[in-house]
């Protein structure tokens, strides 16, 4: 490596919204996010969907006897 032209590779801490924290490498300084695997809905299982116009449940109802047996496969 060349002497001088690295940017410096500090330790630094991000901090989430919800208040926790947690330390890392970075070359930029210190930052804030808005969310975190502490308060992500995906990570913490409170994931819900979202459908106001019934799509989702229309989908299910029409494939819900689909005979997948039927379906051509190749090999």
């Amino acid at each position: 490596m060349q002497a001088g032209i690295h940017p410096k590779y500090d330790v630094i801490t991000v901090t989430c919204a919800c208040g926790e924290s947690f330390q890392t490498r970075s070359t930029g300084g210190d930052f804030k996010t808005d969310l975190c695997s502490a308060c992500h809905p995906f990570f913490t299982g409170t994931m819900k969907i979202v459908d106001s116009t019934g799509r989702v449940e229309k989908f299910r109802n029409r494939y819900a006897n689909f005979d997948y047996s039927k379906i051509k496969r190749r090999v």
